[in-house]
């Protein structure tokens, strides 16, 4: 079974079956008895078929917006965010949006073409978990997260710069 890197280093278990976008004349395939990632605009078209459910999350690709989901935004079981390749940076938008603009304080998640080198970015701009690709080794992950002892800037996991930190 795949596993799951938290923001602290520690790994767990990946139960959450990411279900792609069908394709045109196809309907949607959500796996029974497993909890399962559908695509955002999807779950919009039946949030009320998925309302209180726990066990269906959503996922942003890296071209979706997250204000479609702004009214919404606490209902998901868990929010995902897909980086296709690892050159488009446009999920960390989607991730200080989420967290920052609309308040989300749930699981974030990042997936796809996620490296070891990206966990610590990705972490400052609010992402809680990740899921690397598969050839990759999750037991870096620890030193990965943690290789910067101090930054410089505010970002999502803390408000304050460091010349305000060293000021206090």
């Amino acid at each position: 079974m795949p596993e799951v890197i938290a923001a602290d280093g520690s790994l767990r278990n990946d139960n959450w079956a990411v279900v792609a976008r069908p394709e045109a004349g196809e309907s949607l395939n959500i796996p029974e008895g497993q909890p399962a990632l559908i695509p955002v605009d999807l779950w919009l078209a039946g949030a009320d078929h998925y309302a209180g459910r726990d066990d269906i999350g959503v996922w942003f690709d890296s071209h979706d917006e997250p204000e479609q989901l702004a009214s919404r935004v606490h209902e998901p079981a868990l929010i995902a965010v897909n980086f296709p390749r690892f050159v488009d940076g446009r999920g960390y938008s989607i991730a200080r949006l989420l967290r920052e603009r609309y308040g989300y304080s749930g699981e974030l998640r990042a997936i796809g073409d996620v490296l070891l080198d990206q966990l610590q970015f990705m972490k400052r701009c609010g992402f809680d978990a990740f899921a690397l690709r598969p050839d990759k080794d999750a037991t870096k992950a620890a030193r990965c997260l943690n290789f910067f002892s101090q930054t410089y800037q505010a970002a999502a996991d803390t408000d304050v710069p460091l010349f305000r930190r060293r000021a206090s």
